[in-house]
């Protein structure tokens, strides 16, 4: 079983996202604090679970908590600023939308941009370790999950149905063969290079345009 709480005297808000590693969608970030007693022996990190296993908790940790809240960075977001930063202010717009002001905020990773006038502590692996944490983690994904499935409606040739915006072979073979959408990090790695290569085709196109003029 998960442990409860960092410090059992203060109020706590455990804080994870996801979506760092994608090339499609926004990053999503929760706060979560959970009532002192609360306990389920099911409760683990997201990514452990099965997606039913991830909907009932999601149920019963959004009736249960104490508060909780969803937030977002967007694409252009994390492509002005990096993913890192994108993923710290996807997680302070949870934090300061919370109901109830927490006094001590457990961070998912090793890294995190300071909240103001809230003491934070960084948990490696703490969606495996703490409850609070481990919650957060399931509203993260379980929402972004269904927004990636949503957008999959209108743009189904990425497969996001079932990759929700990560590097898979199929997403990557879409994205050399259609290109870009509005929803994709244009930073990334592999959206760089098919929008480099898309350039390349535009330069070369228009090479053989003036080529052309020249012989009129």
């Amino acid at each position: 079983m998960l442990k409860q709480f960092y410090h059992w005297q203060s109020i706590e808000a455990g804080l994870d996202e996801v979506g760092r590693g994608c090339l499609a969608g926004p990053v999503v970030a929760a706060a979560v604090i959970l009532p002192k007693d609360y306990t389920n022996p099911l409760l683990n990190d997201s990514k452990q679970l099965s997606r039913l296993e991830r909907q009932k908790l999601r149920v019963e940790i959004e009736r249960e908590a104490v508060s909780w809240k969803i937030a977002e960075a967007s694409t252009e977001e994390i492509d002005r600023i990096n993913i890192a930063k994108a993923s710290f202010l996807a997680m302070h717009r949870a934090v300061e939308q919370l109901t109830v002001q927490p006094e001590h905020l457990l961070v998912d990773g090793n890294r995190f941009v300071p909240y103001p006038m809230i003491p934070h502590t960084c948990i490696i692996k703490g969606d495996s370790l703490y409850a609070s944490i481990a919650a957060a983690s399931i509203l993260a994904k379980t929402y972004r999950d269904e927004l990636m499935e949503q957008l999959a409606w209108d743009y189904p040739m990425y497969g996001w149905e079932q990759n929700v915006g990560y590097p898979t072979p199929k997403h990557c073979r879409a994205l050399l063969e259609y290109g870009t959408t509005p929803w994709h990090r244009k930073t990334f790695g592999p959206v760089k290079n098919v929008l480099k290569s898309d350039e390349l085709t535009s330069q070369k196109s228009t090479d053989l345009v003036d080529l052309s003029l020249g012989y009129s």
